[in-house]
This record gives C-alpha cells, sequence and structure tokens, in this order.
C-alpha cells in the first residue's frame, strides 16, 4: 500500500485504488503514524497530536477504537491486521518509509540538493520537480483540525518552497531565466519577505536582459522589508542588486544552495583553537540537522560559549550570535537579538506612536529566515530564555536555535547535549598549547606526569586548565600541581578581556553558587563529604531534607553534580572544584560535623550489611557496590573516631580480602592501634581489635613495633578460634599470616555446631583440614578429599573466594599425579572467578603456581607469559614483595634454555629478601637457595649446590611445609646424580613422589641428612 499526506490524507491499495479511510478523526490518526512510518509512536505522543493538552475522558479507549477501525479498513483493501502494530510503548505503521509520498519528497529533494551542491543542474531539476509534483494541496490538508496537524505542515510547507527554490536554481543553471519568471513572481507575491526569492528574480530577470525589471523587484522587496520589519535587505540581496547595477548578475552555472553561498554571521572572532571537542562538535552538527532547538549544557568553566562559536561557524546558513551574559533579570531579551542581528531600532512606520513589541518585530525579522540563532549564557534568565526560544520557534519555521547554559532550558523539543569536561590526552594538549604561549620553549615530556596531575585533579575543565597553564609565568607544572589543594587562591589572573566570572576559577563557580536557592545551596555543601560519587540512598541519609531527590536533580539539571548510570543504577558526584567550593562552604556553615557523622553512619551500616553477604550467591553485588563506594569507606575511616574505625574496618576486612586489598587496611588499623594507647581491645571490640592487629602488623617492621598488640591479639584468636565471631575475616586473614601453630591441638574446636551446620564455616573447616593434610600429614590424597568437599560447600552458596581457595590447591594435586588437562581446567576456573571477584592479587597469585606447573611440564613459553601479567598485577597493587615469586620462575625457565648467568641474576637477589611467608619459615628464601643448587649443577658445580642446600633446609628451620621439601628431595637428588650416588637420588625421588602423590613423610629425615650432612 501507499499513503499520501501531500494535500488530503489518502491511502492506495497494491493495485492503486484509492481506499476509504473514513472520517476525519482516522484520518489524522493515519496521518500521524505515517508521519513516523516504520517507527514506534507511543500512545502519549498519539493522544497529544490528536487530541492536545486536554483530552476527552475515556481518550485512551476511543484512540485504541479508532485505530481497530482502521486496520478493519486496511484488511478490507488486502493489507491486513499487521499493518498497524501495536507495541508495549505505543503503535507502528508497518510499512516502508518509501510507501509514504512524504518521505519520498524529502529523500528526493535532499539527492537534488546534492546534485545541485555538486554541480549537476540537469538531474537536479529532474530530482527536485519529481519531488513537487508529489504535492497535491496544502501539506495535511484535511486534518488541520488534530493539534500535531499545524507546526507539522508548517515545516512541510517550508521544505516545498526551499525545495521549489532549489528547482528554480537547477532551471537557471540550465538557461530557463525566461521560464523561471512567472513562477518566481507568483512565489514572491505569497512570500514576500523571502529575499532569496527576490535575489532569483533579479538573476533571472537581469539574464533574460530586463535589468529596469530586476531593480524595480529590487525596490520591491526592500520596501516590503522596511514597512514590514524595520529592516535593510540582508546582504545577499544588497550583493544581487550591486551585480545588477554594475551589469556583473548573470544566471549561469548555478552554485551550492544560498545556504552555503550567503553567510551572515556575528559570531565573536576566536584567538585560539578549541582543542579536544570534535566529537562534541560533530554531534552539535548532527542535531541541528533534525532538531530545531540544542541546548549545551555544563558546569561553569567547560567551555559552552566557545564551542557554541565554533559549532556556529561550521553550520551551513546564516547564524546570529547574542550574549545574554550582562542583561539583568527582567531585560528585554527581544531587543538583545535585535540588536545582535543589525535591524534598526525605530519602530515601523504609519503602525501608531507606540509601533509593535520588539517580540513581534523580532518574529517578522525571522519568520522567513533560514538562521541558526545562538543564545549565549542562559542560565540566570533560564525562563525568559525559555520563553523567547519557545516564542520564536513556533512562529519562524526556518529558524534554529542553538543556546547554551548551565541547565536546560526545560521546554517541548528540546535537545541537551551536555558538555563533558575535556578527557585527559586532549586536557594535556590544551595545556601544552597555553603553557606554550606563556612560557616559549616549555617541554611536555620533561614535566608530562605533573601536567597529567594537573588536568586530573582539574577534572579537565578548560577554564581552570587555561588558568592553571597560565600560572607557569613564574611556577614549574610540579609547583602548580603541589598547590593545587588551594586551587582557588592558585587560579587567578585569567584573561583580561574576559568577564570578571571568567577571570578567576573562583569566580566561576561563584556565579553558579550565587544562582542557587538556599536549599540547593546547603545540598551542595553537604554532598562535598562524598568522596568519589554517591547514590540516591546515601543522599537520603546525609543532605538532611526530605526531597534529596528533587535537590539532586536540581543540581543536576544546573550541571553542578555530575549523574551517571552504570549497572543500571544512577550515581552522582562533583567535579573537584565544585567539591573544594562546597567544602569551604560547608566549613564556614557549621553543619560539617553533622553532614561526616551522617556519612559515616550510613557507610558504616552499608559495611556491616554487606559483610555476611559477601559470603553467598550474591557475592558479587555486594562486591560491585563496596566497590563503588570505596572512596567513600575510606573518607568514612579518615574521619572516624577510635571506636566507630575499629567497628568499619572489621566490616571491611572480609571486602578487602577478597579483592585482594591485602594492605588497604593497614594505614588505618595501624592509627586505630596507636590511638587506643596501650595493647587492650575495647570492650566489645575484640575481633575488631585482633583483625586491626594482622592488617598493621604487615606493614614494614610492623612486627617489630607492635609486638606488644601482636601477643594479645594471638590469644584473643586462640580463645575466638573455640567460638566463631560474626566477623569470620578474623580467621582468613590470621591463618596465612601465622601458619600452623606449633601445637596442632589449637585446631581443635570445641564448640563445633556452627563449624558443622553452616555451610560457608564448613567449606572454611575443610580448607584448613586439607592444609594441614598436605603441608604437615603430608596425604594428598586426604587433602584431595578435604578441598573437593570445601569446593562442594563453596560452590553450594555461590562463594567465589572459597571456590578459588579449594580450585588452587586442587590443580596443584592434579598436576602432581600427571593429570595436566584437568590442572589446567581448575586453574582456568580459578582464574575466572578471581577475575569475577575482581581480585587482582589473588589472579597474579593463581598465575604464579601456573606458571611453575606449566615449567615443570615443559610450556616455557605459556609459563612467561603468565609471569609477565603477575608481575604486572602485582605492581598495580603496591605488592612489590610478591613480585620476588615471579622473578623465581623466570630464573627457572632461563637455567631451562641454557641461560645460566641469566637465572642466577634473577635469583640471587631473592634470598636476601626475608618478607614473612607460610608456616613462619621464610620458604621464599628456601625456594630461591634451591634454585641456585641447581643453577650451580648446571654449571658442573657440584659442591657449590650441595653448599646451597645446606644454606637452604638449615638446622632451625620449621621444616613443615612440605610440598617444598618435596622439591628439596628432588634438588638434593640432583647433586646426588652429580656425585654419582644414583641409587640415593632414586631413593630420593621416591621420597619426593610420597610427598606429592602417594603420601607419607617417612623420607624428610633423609632429605634433611643428605641437604645438611652429605659430602
Amino acid at each position: 500500500m501507499r499513503f499520501g499526506m501531500l494535500g488530503a490524507t489518502r491511502a492506495w491499495d497494491a493495485d492503486g485504488r484509492p481506499v476509504a479511510l473514513g472520517g476525519p478523526g482516522r484520518r489524522a490518526a493515519l496521518a500521524l503514524l505515517a508521519l513516523d512510518a516504520g517507527r514506534v509512536v507511543t500512545v502519549d505522543q498519539l493522544i497529544d497530536g490528536l487530541y492536545g493538552e486536554q483530552p476527552p475522558a475515556g481518550v485512551g479507549n476511543a484512540l485504541q477504537a479508532r485505530l481497530s477501525r482502521l486496520r478493519g479498513v486496511f484488511r478490507t483493501a488486502g493489507g491486513g491486521d499487521e499493518l498497524i502494530e501495536r507495541h508495549p510503548a505505543g503503535y507502528r505503521l508497518a510499512v516502508d518509509p518509501g510507501q509514504v509520498d512524504v518521505h519520498c519528497f524529502t529523500q528526493l529533494a535532499e539527492r537534488g540538493r546534492e546534485a545541485l551542491a555538486c554541480g549537476d543542474p540537469a538531474a537536479a531539476a529532474e530530482l527536485l520537480g519529481e519531488a513537487l509534483a508529489l504535492w497535491q494541496g496544502p501539506a495535511l490538508a484535511d486534518v488541520g483540525d488534530a493539534p500535531f496537524a499545524g507546526p507539522r505542515a508548517v515545516r512541510l510547507d517550508e521544505r516545498r518552497l526551499a525545495a521549489a527554490e532549489d528547482r528554480i536554481e537547477a532551471v537557471l543553471a540550465l538557461g530557463g531565466h525566461r521560464a523561471a519568471v512567472p513562477e518566481l513572481r507568483e512565489l514572491l507575491a505569497a512570500h514576500p519577505l523571502r529575499e532569496h526569492l527576490a535575489v532569483l528574480l533579479l538573476r533571472a530577470l537581469h539574464s533574460d536582459g530586463r535589468q529596469a525589471e530586476a531593480l524595480a523587484a529590487y525596490a520591491e522587496t526592500r520596501d516590503a522589508l522596511a514597512e514590514a520589519l524595520g529592516a535593510d535587505p540582508g546582504p545577499e540581496l544588497a550583493a544581487a542588486h550591486l551585480a545588477v547595477l554594475r551589469g556583473e548578475l548573470t544566471g549561469g552555472a548555478a552554485g551550492p544552495p544560498r545556504s552555503r553561498v550567503s553567510r551572515e554571521t556575528s559570531l565573536p572572532a576566536q584567538l585560539s583553537g578549541l582543542v579536544g571537542r570534535d566529537r562534541e562538535l560533530a554531534r552539535i552538527a548532527e542535531l541541528l540537522r533534525t532538531a530545531r532547538l540544542v541546548t549545551v549544557t555544563g558546569p561553569g568553566g567547560a567551555g559552552k560559549t566557545r564551542i557554541s562559536v565554533e559549532a556556529a561557524a561550521r553550520h551551513p546558513g546564516d547564524s546570529c550570535f547574542t550574549d545574554l551574559s550582562d542583561l539583568a533579570e527582567g531585560s528585554d531579551l527581544a531587543q538583545a537579538v535585535l540588536s545582535a542581528l543589525g535591524l534598526r531600532g525605530s519602530g515601523l512606520l504609519g503602525t501608531g506612536s507606540q509601533g509593535p513589541s520588539t517580540l513581534a518585530r523580532l518574529t517578522s525579522a525571522l519568520a522567513e529566515r533560514d538562521l541558526l540563532l545562538v543564545l549565549d549564557n542562559c542560565e540566570h534568565l533560564v525562563a525568559d530564555a525559555a520563553v523567547l526560544a519557545a516564542d520564536l520557534l513556533a512562529a519562524c519555521p526556518r529558524l534554529r536555535v542553538l543556546a547554551t547554559s548551565r541547565e536546560a532550558l526545560g521546554i517541548t523539543g528540546e535537545h541537551l547535549l551536555p558538555l563533558p569536561p575535556l578527557p585527559e590526552p586532549a586536557a594535556v594538549q590544551l595545556f601544552t598549547e597555553r603553557a606554550s604561549a606563556v612560557r616559549p620553549g616549555f617541554d611536555p615530556l620533561r614535566d608530562a606526569a605533573a601536567v597529567a596531575e594537573i588536568c586530573r585533579r582539574l577534572d579537565g575543565l578548560p577554564l581552570a586548565v587555561e588558568l592553571a597553564a597560565a600560572r607557569l609565568r613564574m611556577l614549574s607544572p610540579g609547583q602548580i600541581a603541589d598547590r593545587l589543594d588551594d586551587r582557588f587562591r592558585l587560579l587567578t589572573g585569567g584573561s583580561r578581556t574576559a568577564r570578571p566570572r571568567q577571570q578567576t576559577l573562583r569566580a566561576v563557580v561563584d556565579w553558579s553558587w550565587e544562582l542557587l536557592p538556599e536549599a540547593e545551596r546547603g545540598a551542595l555543601r553537604r554532598a562535598s563529604v562524598f568522596a568519589g560519587g554517591w547514590t540516591l540512598e546515601a543522599a537520603e541519609a546525609v543532605l538532611a531534607d526530605p526531597d534529596p531527590l528533587g535537590l539532586i536533580g536540581a543540581l543536576v539539571d544546573k550541571s553542578l553534580v555530575v549523574a551517571q548510570e552504570a549497572d543500571g543504577e544512577v550515581r552522582y558526584r562533583l567535579l573537584q572544584t565544585v567539591r573544594a567550593y562546597a567544602a569551604e562552604r560547608l566549613a564556614e556553615s557549621g553543619e560539617e560535623t553533622a553532614a561526616r557523622q551522617a556519612h559515616l553512619d550510613y557507610f558504616l551500616g552499608l559495611a556491616a550489611t554487606a559483610q555476611p553477604q559477601l559470603r553467598g550467591a550474591e557475592q558479587l553485588r555486594w562486591l560491585r557496590l563496596l566497590s563503588a563506594e570505596h572512596d567513600n569507606l575510606n573518607a568514612a575511616l579518615r574521619h572516624a573516631d577510635t571506636g566507630a574505625a575499629l567497628r568499619l574496618i572489621g566490616e571491611l576486612a572480609g571486602y578487602w580480602l577478597l579483592r585482594g586489598l591485602r594492605f588497604e587496611g593497614g594505614p588505618y588499623a595501624r592509627r586505630v592501634l596507636e590511638s587506643l594507647g596501650g595493647p587492650h581491645p575495647p570492650p566489645g571490640l575484640a575481633e575488631e581489635y585482633a583483625i586491626c592487629v594482622i592488617l598493621a602488623v604487615q606493614l614494614p617492621g610492623g612486627q617489630q613495633e607492635l609486638a606488644d598488640h601482636l601477643a594479645v591479639a594471638e590469644e584473643l584468636v586462640r580463645e575466638l578460634r573455640q567460638r566463631p565471631g560474626r566477623l569470620p575475616a578474623l580467621f582468613l586473614l590470621w591463618a596465612p599470616f601465622t601458619g600452623v601453630p606449633q601445637d596442632m591441638g589449637e585446631f581443635t574446636v570445641e564448640d563445633g555446631a556452627l563449624w558443622r551446620t553452616d555451610p560457608w564455616y564448613s567449606g572454611l573447616m575443610h580448607i584448613g583440614d586439607g592444609f594441614r593434610l598436605l603441608y604437615v600429614d603430608a596425604d594428598p590424597q586426604a587433602a584431595d578429599r578435604e578441598f573437593s568437599a570445601a569446593m562442594d560447600r563453596f560452590r553450594g552458596i555461590g562463594d567465589r573466594w572459597g571456590m578459588i581457595m579449594s580450585l588452587g590447591e586442587l590443580a596443584g594435586l592434579s598436576y602432581w599425579r600427571g593429570d595436566h588437562r584437568l590442572s589446567e581446567r581448575q586453574s582456568a576456573e580459578s582464574l575466572r572467578l578471581a577475575a569475577e571477584l575482581g581480585a587482582t592479587e589473588d589472579i597474579a597469585d593463581l598465575l604464579c603456581n601456573r606458571a611453575e606447573r606449566r615449567i615443570g611440564s615443559g610450556s616455557l613459553d605459556a609459563a612467561l607469559a603468565d609471569c609477565e601479567r603477575a608481575a604486572a598485577l602485582f605492581r598495580e597493587v603496591g605488592a612489590a614483595d610478591s613480585v620476588a615469586r615471579v622473578r623465581l620462575c623466570e630464573a627457572a625457565v632461563a637455567r631451562l634454555r641454557g641461560d645460566l648467568a641469566g637465572a642466577r641474576a634473577l635469583c640471587e637477589p631473592l634470598v636476601a629478601a626475608t618478607p614473612p611467608g607460610w608456616f613462619g619459615g621464610d620458604w621464599l628464601r628456601v625456594s630461591a637457595l634451591l634454585e641456585l643448587s641447581r643453577i650451580a649443577g648446571a654449571e658442573g658445580e657440584p659442591q657449590a649446590a650441595r653448599e646451597y642446600l645446606r644454606r637452604a633446609l638449615p638446622r632451625e628451620l620449621d621444616a613443615r611445609n612440605l610440598p617444598v621439601l618435596a622439591q628439596a628431595a628432588e634438588a638434593v637428588a640432583a647433586v646426588l646424580d652429580l656425585e654419582g650416588r644414583a641409587e640415593r637420588a632414586e631413593e630420593l625421588r621416591r621420597v619426593a613422589r610420597g610427598l606429592r602423590v602417594e603420601g607419607g613423610a617417612d623420607g624428610i629425615a633423609l632429605v634433611l641428612a643428605e641437604a645438611r650432612g652429605g659430602g
């Protein structure tokens, strides 16, 4: 079927026969759907378009009935029921837009315009003639009573007139001057203020040798403009008149359409280039092709004026720039635009002493003009600017408005372009360009880190970056970065020609602050206590206002709060400059203590709620939530008193552990212990105290300086092990720190109900038993059963941390049994789970474990790839001591490839490293000495190899790490081979296999004896 709206609303069946549509209501509904053919039109849009702002009662049923009758009409005509589709959001006319004459006309007219611009007037005339032939009368002629019809019809009629002008351009280019004159006279009579029609008529008349008629036509148009608008002819018509007088005007080859030929602008000249805004400029251009009102929003100093000027300069048609910043409330905005247009200020002749209003004059002046009007700095007059824009757009169909404001104008049809701060590379480029202007010879590479920090801390705000660059006249980039905590005193002295509110960073924010009502100022003050953003729930707790949503929404609208959606939730944040300003205001207000207490209470409650959820199926969701609040949690810790800090550290310990942030809480824990005044826990906070001790003693020098606290904590943990408390993270942190106790009876659990009945505690108990069986009892088969049982428990409740721990050990056991494929699968699954948790350090540890196994199986390239990733991850989280494990693996690879010198260079520094290790022994040092023994053996130095063995396994070593003793057994066997003792070497290899696979620790004494006393 085909559909027509260019005239009466019509439809034709597949054979071209007219379809009886029925009354005007049905035709209006069809027209509204056909104008958006192929796209869903919402129910609200249909109701508004058909009935206006006050629809009758039962309008939904009426609409449904109207569309149902249309379906029946189409079914009878052979179109089928599915032609009008019902969607959850509304209705869709399921046809190709090419079946609707409006869309065919638009496409043909655009193609014709492009052909004209490309210098092919013949094709242009044909295409435009075909487009205009589709018109059978005024657009939407028989549905004019529908509210949507009027504005749509005006726009369509404007497109028809523009197409007619373009076709005449093509005809003139083909030499049809005389034939074009009657049509031009008819069109100009209907549109006497349309200057481009007058220009075409002058061209046609003059090219046909009728100069006097051309001058008379000019005079008629000039007089019409003066009488109606009080305006002189524009540049295009004035230039055509002058050309007629000089005899220069011809109707030869058509140039591009007039919007690309004659440009009238009032844009301020720019002294520097625009940096880093190509994407936004492209978006503005795209919006202006289809939308008539585009508002660029953003915080002060974001560069809204600058980008609007650049966008207008790139716009293909005429443009007018109007700066509203100096106007006070109540000013006549229409007069400001008239002045920017350069129109005379006198009233119209012959209309009385008063004359028309400035708005009426402005509307008349723009009614027929194809113009982009820039309304700059609307924020302090936003209501008046909105009214002006709405009135002009309704009365001037060819007008487009580009507004800049810190908040939206808030009128129908507005398209918003929030202007974000510059990304770091663009901000650095801007800083560099402005710095080079004030300090010739500035070298950005020499100060790259400081420049990047400046741009980052200034949020890429262009004005702030430029003000910082201006300070290079007296400071280095490093000095500027060091002083940014006092940014409002530092960033002054902008351009002398800029407005006062653009000359300092404080003035920029002052301008926004002064426009806020007191309630919004209070919300902004209290929001400064947030770090890294916040949720609506957090705002409800901290802002102390019954309508936090309304306040936050108002501040978002005014570009003072940034709203960002992620994972289906909107979070809010302040730019650092706005936060610094609001924090100053908060300190002045006397509300800071209350705001920080509300912030602490909320995030302590959040951590307490999240803590038990981190051990089950909701683990990932709660980890994401806590990760999003990471900065807020740290801010709460910084401002908490001793008791609150102890509680918050206790609640967060499990989160830090799961995320692999083992050093995160150390500085806070150290500060809390120092504030206690002695090695004793506050009443009711024994678990929290013990957690603080574990975290603090892992800092450099912690074990020596906090020895008294450590002794008290050991006793507390011994007591708590018998009756698990509410903070299980205590046991997870304590076990790897202290290792297996000398008295294995300490593992006994007297009150075992929780350990047996709760699946998480049960899984933890199985892991503990698995470690004991593997590392102390040398029973790998029983250990495998325990780790498998733990895996079942943790998988059942969805705890990824427990699954990672279990799988990591199972992968090692599978490898030593010879099932390398299963080991690889288990390793891959554990890495996937760790990635889901975002546990960076755990991922690095797992990669090291896999690299060690891959070295053993000869996959050296894959092992090195794991090493490279692990080293990068260890450095990322600041675990420099753990990089030593990577170096040990790299040394083994180098040895196996014959690079013995390289292997020794990697290994020797590790012997001096003595970080706390498993079970209280320095097992990294042991492993490094064993590797040096292998290197010496490969060099053919059996005595040096044996000396390394003696150093690796001294008599004072706590020899209960049986997997490492298995490595030692193999190293001893290698030395025995060098010494010609093959039978004893084979016996040591059987010991190693027993320790790893078969079970039994009977050969340990032999390993130690051969290592310490041989040779």
